[in-house]
């Protein structure tokens, strides 16, 4: 079975060449690159990706303008037929002001921009994003934002916790988020974002492969669904 993907690209994203690059790579298949104003998707994809980046220039909130762009009715349709999306940085933004994941990315705690490889640790490892790792396993992923700090109210972070729905979390704290939380799912466990950045980290020539599991045990899933 052919995986079929999907990269979006928003005006001012820089990382879908690469988030592209990891999704051939691990599955074979070079994925379909849409662009924001499009306003369908291609037929029976099997995963969607929304990457790194500064969509319109982070000019209101970071994401904020992505999140309205035609495409993204189109991947929350998608999201909500069970079709796995994954955002990353500024995608993770994307997804919680499109209402597809809870909480919301302020500004880093520092007011720096916080740009280095990080250690996660793996909360939930049963998700079809997470199983090619161990729960409490410890991986090296990069991160590249300003605005990375996780914020949702106490009664949100509890809920995220008592699901299972918190994926990632930093093993220290990098940029402020509420309880280090690094990436969080939806209730359906088919939409994760995560600031750090996997695609980054799938071969020994970019300094490590921790990212590699993540689109392995995507591709894993799907294909054998």
């Amino acid at each position: 079975m052919t995986f079929r993907s999907a990269v979006i690209t928003f005006p001012g994203s820089n990382c879908d060449r690469d988030m592209a690059d990891a999704l051939e790579k691990v599955s074979g298949t070079a994925p379909h690159r849409v662009w924001h104003g499009d306003a369908d998707l291609p037929q029976d994809l099997d995963f969607i990706a929304l990457p790194g980046g500064f969509s319109y220039g982070d000019y209101l909130r970071s994401g904020a303008m992505a999140a309205r762009s035609p495409i993204m009715q189109a991947v929350i349709a998608a999201a909500g037929r069970g079709v796995p999306v994954l955002g990353v940085c500024n995608g993770f933004q994307v997804l919680t002001e499109s209402g597809l994941l809870p909480g919301a990315l302020l500004r880093n705690a520092g007011m720096n921009f916080v740009c280095r490889d990080v250690k996660l640790t793996v909360e939930n490892s049963q998700s079809l994003f997470t199983a090619g790792y161990s729960a409490g396993q410890q991986i090296v992923i990069p991160v590249a934002h300003h605005d990375g700090n996780y914020f949702a109210d106490d009664a949100t972070l509890d809920r995220l916790e008592g699901e299972g729905r918190v994926a990632f979390r930093y093993a220290e704290s990098v940029n402020g988020s509420a309880r280090q939380i690094a990436g969080v799912l939806n209730e359906g466990g088919n939409v994760l974002g995560m600031m750090p950045h996997p695609e980054r980290m799938i071969e020994a020539e970019q300094g490590g492969t921790d990212g590699r599991a993540l689109f392995e045990s995507a591709v894993k899933a799907l294909v054998s669904a």
